[in-house]
């Protein structure tokens, strides 16, 4: 199953020179590189639901299904006008009927995320876990990709500018972190995404997940 969205939003690539990352160039101060290509990740609180065979019951004697994501991959491809971010991942369930063969159907979703909180896009698929009869374990492969308009993927020139300026010792704000500027740690925030998984939890399953 695949889930893919066009998202028309900001992304941050700040270059100092042609230095690596963490390379201490020759004027002093340590040259950081961002990539345009958001983190990849799980949401907290969703990389995991459980499924009860009684509506409302959670003790664990009424399990009937816990299925877990993991081996969460990122591929981003930013060479282009567009850039895409395609997330594989694993779902990995057990039940506690083994008596006849089942499919079950797990909804998960893909969600960008802006500054660390505002979601900006969303999009829910579904992957489907088969057992065999007998079986108590199952796994499927999911993947879910997004896409982001490159032409809003830069900060503004003046940003850019305060962010890469080389300071040397002596200069007034030498010691100063530019991002201590509340307009700089602004934009960087509005230019910083994630792209998170997770499965598409009821607010039951959110209550149960955050109190066990």
């Amino acid at each position: 199953m695949k889930a893919s969205l066009l998202v028309p939003v900001a992304l941050a690539l700040v270059v100092g020179g042609c230095a690596r990352t963490g390379e201490i160039d020759a004027s002093g101060g340590i040259t950081a590189v961002r990539s345009a290509c958001p983190v990849v990740g799980v949401a907290a609180g969703t990389g995991d639901i459980t499924l009860f065979k009684t509506p409302g019951a959670t003790d664990e004697r009424s399990i009937d299904l816990v299925a877990n994501m993991t081996n969460v991959r990122g591929n981003c491809a930013d060479s282009g006008t567009d850039i895409v971010t395609s997330v594989t991942f694993n779902v990995e369930a057990r039940r506690t009927d083994t008596t006849a063969a089942r499919d079950v159907v797990l909804p998960y979703y893909i969600a960008i995320v802006r500054g660390g909180t505002n979601v900006v896009a969303k999009r829910i698929s579904r992957v489907n876990v088969h057992f065999d009869a007998g079986q108590a374990r199952g796994q499927v492969a999911g993947e879910a990709s997004a896409t982001v308009a490159r032409s809003a993927a830069t900060l503004p020139d003046d940003v850019r500018e305060k962010l890469t300026r080389r300071r040397k010792a002596g200069d007034e704000d030498a010691a100063v972190d530019p991002l201590t500027n509340p307009e700089v740690r602004q934009a960087v925030a509005s230019a910083s995404f994630e792209a998170l998984v997770g499965f598409q939890l009821t607010d039951a399953q959110l209550r149960y997940n955050a109190t066990r």
